[in-house]
């Protein structure tokens, strides 16, 4: 198979033989992939799949499967189960390049692979080059020895993940406690193969996603070439922050092929474009060489989360010269600031040049279970809809994959700070010295990769492998069994890769950034997951089926996962459900809920049963569980606010969904908000009222992210269901910066002056320069007990613009357009009666199809 030849060709043959600039040639594009010959059943049971068909690079075999129409896509309907033989199923892949005795003149000739998935072998002609273990790191190989002019074949081997480790889990008597038990047989229950691989664990099947165990070439592949001297990897480590100046280092480092003397030229590019340079020459030996270059900046401007200064951005430029030109350049962006933790009497937040920031926001998951169909326009999205919520932070988690530097550059650019896992998910680590090397080498890779970007403010060793080896019954039986000297051989090798492999790797490659041993943790320095210390994950709501109340019975430090479920807009339903009846219990909706094994819906049943009325027909209860899911994450974000300096940190479980589900994401799958992220965009507004009903009192509180106070008004009024005012408290308030302040605690007796608490309401107000800047609704009774009137609502459009009109209280009034796909500008919004609220409508259809496709719906009457 030729695949673009004649352009590789032209490529390699322009380069020169002496002493020329490192040339990359990429070989990402159109492969072709088999099962691999020596996989005999397999190649029996799908023979179509034992001849070459086209691949594309980088990818999954699952895709290209789904591309040919080998497989339907799992996706759609209840198409998971057809599609599994894959990644049960050894592989192979491969491409033809021509090269040019041009290229064969020249010294180095590297293939480079970005990543491979997982358990591969490259040969080229026949030549075995590279064997490969672990889909989180980059691999290099010397291929010059095996290249020839003209054509040459490049194979990549890549064996079912689940296959090669099998046998060895199988032997075990106890194998070390997973993730997820496949639903589909190929692993026996409690014997899962995925602890003991370092490849993306969310691909084994999680409560949100599906079973999709890729194997590819999931990343880019490129060709480097070069003579004397290249650059591996340029690192900037900010050494001091002042008014005055930035001191850096710049750390390069240098790999050659023989002694030589080469020149580095480090250029600083400021934002205002003013350009600074600093050469240096130095003589580096064969192999790996680390030259360092300091550098001043003076009047350094400082990088800041959003709403608390601008995200000024530098560009340190590196130039290897070699006497004969430039050899080889590379390139960083930067941000100057400096990032801590707070930890003072069990207090845990992040403060950012020295001022500590409340963090508002929540987890990220990956963007889908095919890494490689995700755009940059999609992770954008996903970002400025975060941003968009008055969110500061995401926490990328740790069952994933580390993602694309875009990802990172866009957060940047925004100033939403991230919350770095290393990708472990919450499996039990294997123990041994050949898995912590591994590890060693990813860290290492992934560290200095990404260590330049000012929104990276922490790195986190794992996502709940601690505290579930501490705290979780199954560990805990698991420990009973396997006895004492294993279980301290385990959680010592645990200890070793989380508290020294992985902090290592962050403070040599990243010093300056904190590390974290894990999430939740408390830096061992006592018991995990608890309110007194460290980070939590609060899952007695909804996991533990508590009421959300339950939310309100304490103050953490701080808040790193809680979560409640919903399902996504009839639009991306019916986009993977199709036509025809649905309820809550359909066999497509189930296959699409992987809470409990399919039967999640139950508990997303039991909420709207004990909290809301009931469902008039599938698309209401569809409205009724996003009304849910946005109403708890509302009482548990605003209290965690109003909880500072207590709480320093609120990150609600999930903002995406790497498919169309019904999960406790804000956004679905299509990027569509669900009511959840409207009401973000309140409770996470920059300045807020908390109002809270606890025995037989409202408590009011203000919070504010200011960094100066702000004189405002305070104010909570209560109504009858007629909307006729029964009570009225009003007062001035300077509202302190970065604080939280209660500001009143008011009777019922002395704000419903004896109402029927079914039949009355109160709304609290923060007002500032004569604006209501946060609203919040306090109701005595659970919603499904309010005698809630008609809301008598009407829709007046103008173009794409409609103006929703109550007549009476209208609770949590959702814009409806059915399968039609549209996002308002607000949604899940209350009025009050006589109130209206102008909507923009963004959407592809027209503006007489919204017009037909609108429904309106409220918690009352219809």
């Amino acid at each position: 198979m030729k695949i673009r030849a004649a352009l590789l060709s032209v490529l390699l043959l322009s380069t020169s033989a002496l002493a020329a600039p490192k040339d990359v040639v990429s070989l990402n594009g159109e492969w072709q992939v088999r099962i691999d010959p020596a996989d005999a059943d397999a190649a029996k049971a799908h023979p179509k799949e034992s001849k070459w068909f086209k691949s594309l690079v980088p990818g999954s075999v699952q895709q290209d499967l789904i591309s040919a129409g080998r497989v339907p896509d799992p996706f759609k309907g209840i198409n998971e189960a057809p599609i599994q033989w894959a990644g049960m199923t050894n592989w192979q892949f491969r491409r033809t390049i021509n090269v040019l005795p041009a290229m064969l003149a020249r010294d180095n000739l590297e293939l480079v692979f970005d990543g491979l998935d997982t358990f591969a072998s490259v040969s080229v002609n026949g030549k075995a080059l590279l064997s490969t273990d672990n889909a989180h790191r980059r691999w290099r190989v010397d291929a010059k020895q095996a290249l020839k002019a003209g054509e040459n074949e490049i194979i990549v081997s890549i064996a079912s993940p689940i296959r090669t480790l099998q046998p060895k889990v199988l032997a075990e008597a106890n194998p070390l406690p997973g993730e997820y038990d496949s639903p589909y047989g190929d692993e026996p229950k409690g014997k899962q193969t995925s602890p003991y691989i370092r490849k993306p664990k969310y691909q084994y099947g999680w409560d949100w996603g599906p079973r999709l165990v890729n194997i590819g070439v999931w990343q880019p592949v490129n060709l480097e070439v070069w003579d004397d001297a290249r650059v591996d990897t340029l690192l900037v480590h900010q050494e001091a922050l002042n008014d005055a100046e930035a001191r850096l280092l710049a750390r390069y480092r240098v790999v050659a092929d023989k002694e030589t003397t080469v020149t580095l030229t480090t250029s600083i590019t400021a934002p205002d474009g003013t350009v600074q340079k600093v050469e240096r020459t130095a003589t580096v030996a064969a192999g790996v060489n680390e030259v360092t270059v300091p550098l001043t900046i003076e009047k350094p401007q400082r990088w800041w989360p959003v709403g608390y200064g601008a995200q000024p951005l530098y560009k340190v430029s590196g130039q290897l010269g070699d006497g004969q030109g430039a050899a080889d350049t590379v390139e960083r962006r930067i941000g100057l600031r400096t990032s801590e933790l707070v930890r003072e009497k069990g207090s845990f937040g992040f403060k950012i040049n020295g001022m500590v920031i409340f963090a508002k926001g929540s987890n990220l998951i990956p963007f889908d279970n095919f890494p490689s169909r995700v755009s940059e326009a999609q992770m954008r999205d996903v970002l400025t809809s975060a941003r968009d919520a008055n969110m500061n932070m995401i926490r990328v988690w740790g069952g994933g994959y580390y993602l694309h530097d875009a990802f990172y550059a866009m957060a940047d650019e925004m100033g939403i700070m991230v919350w770095q896992d290393f990708m472990f998910g919450g499996a039990v680590t294997p123990p041994d010295a050949e898995f912590r090397h591994s590890v060693k080498a990813e860290a290492e890779d992934q560290v200095e990769r990404l260590q330049s970007h000012p929104s990276i403010v922490v790195w986190a060793g794992n996502n709940e492998v601690l505290s579930g080896w501490e705290n979780w019954s199954d560990r805990k039986a698991f420990k009973k069994k396997v006895g004492p000297d294993e279980q301290e051989r385990i959680g010592v090798g645990m200890a070793v890769l989380f508290d020294r492999v992985l902090r290592d790797a962050v403070l040599s490659r990243s010093p300056g950034i904190p590390y974290w041993p894990g999430s939740p943790s408390t830096d061992y320095e006592g018991p995990t997951d608890t309110d007194k210390d460290g980070d939590r994950h609060f899952w007695d709501v909804w996991s533990g089926s508590k009421p959300v109340e339950k939310y309100l019975e304490s103050c953490p430090r701080f808040m790193s996962e809680y979560g409640f479920q919903s399902m996504p807009d009839m639009a991306t339903i019916r986009e993977f459900a199709g036509k025809g009846d649905l309820a809550i219990d359909s066999p497509v909706l189930k296959a699409h809920q992987k809470f409990l094994a399919g039967e999640g819906n139950d508990r997303l049943k039991l909420y709207m049963d004990q909290r809301l009325r009931p469902a008039k027909d599938f698309a209401d209860l569809v409205y009724l569980t996003q009304v849910n899911q946005a109403q708890a994450i509302d009482m548990a974000a605003r209290h965690h606010r109003a909880c500072r300096p207590v709480t320093l940190g609120s990150l609600y479980w999930q903002i995406n969904d790497t498919w169309p589900s019904i999960s406790w994401a804000s956004m679905d799958y299509h990027g569509r908000w669900k009511l959840l992220h409207y009401a973000a965009r309140r409770f996470f507004a920059p300045q807020a009222i908390v109002a809270q009903h606890r025995e037989g009192a409202t408590v009011v509180s203000v919070v504010s992210d200011a960094t100066q106070p702000i004189t405002g008004q305070w104010r909570i009024r209560s109504f009858d269901m007629a909307g006729k005012v029964i009570g009225n408290r009003e007062e001035a308030v300077s509202v302190l910066p970065l604080s939280a302040t209660q500001v009143a605690s008011i009777p019922d007796a002395d704000l419903f002056h004896g109402a029927d608490a079914k039949a009355s309401y109160a709304v609290a107000e923060l007002i500032i320069d004569g604006k209501s800047v946060s609203r919040t609704i306090v109701e005595r009774t659970l919603p499904k007990d309010m005698a809630y009137p008609a809301p008598g609502l009407k829709a007046e459009w103008d173009g794409k613009k409609v103006t929703i009109t109550a007549t009476a209280l209208a609770r949590a009034v959702m814009l409806d357009f059915g399968t039609t796909a549209a996002q308002p500008s607000d949604d899940g919004f209350d009025l009050l009666p006589g109130e209206s609220i102008t909507v923009d409508v963004r959407s592809d259809a027209t503006a007489a199809a919204l017009k037909r496709a609108l429904t309106l719906r409220t918690l009352g009457p219809q």
